[in-house]
């Protein structure tokens, strides 16, 4: 696999970081790192625990608020894995065509990229009916707030890591 990929995850650990450090230099394509899928698994888990450990300390839940809000959240969630799965296959793909693309392909690309931007908004509206079942407007809108604002945090991490097409 290329560093491309490895710059790619390293990344998006970092936004989890109490600091993050922008890369100014461009992925070096001849060297090459395997990242096994048994450390992409846990990569995601572990980004997955930190977005619930971020949402709970900023959404202010009574117990019976809690009883009721985090069983729908983890619904959220497994219904997001698949779409974010989708994403993470297009960034491996893209990695691993880097250098290789034609401009039919790199349109493709970009079309199927955004591809789970929509699927993901779609979920997030299927959801506000649903958590404002069990949350008040402002309680539903702040999560809402908050599960946007981390993805938003990790998908500009995620794209600034990514060289441009046109640099190949």
């Amino acid at each position: 696999m290329k560093r491309l990929m490895m710059v790619i995850l390293v990344g998006t650990t970092m936004a989890w970081g109490a600091r993050t450090k922008a890369q100014t230099n461009p992925p070096q394509e001849s060297v090459q790192h395997t990242i096994s899928d048994r450390d992409l698994d846990l990569l995601r888990k572990d980004l997955r625990s930190k977005r619930k450990q971020v949402i709970a300390a900023n959404l202010s839940l009574t117990d019976a608020e809690s009883t009721k809000f985090w069983p729908i959240y983890d619904q959220y969630v497994s219904e997001l894995i698949p779409i974010n799965d989708k994403k993470f296959g297009l960034i491996q793909e893209y990695a691993d065509n880097w250098g290789k693309l034609t401009s039919e392909q790199s349109l493709s690309f970009v079309r199927r990229w955004l591809d789970p931007d929509i699927e993901t908004a779609r979920l997030r509206q299927k959801y506000v009916p649903i958590v404002s079942q069990v949350l008040d407007g402002k309680k539903s809108a702040t999560f809402f707030q908050l599960d946007r604002r981390i993805a938003m945090m990790l998908e500009l991490q995620v794209s600034s890591q990514m060289p441009l097409v046109q640099a190949q």
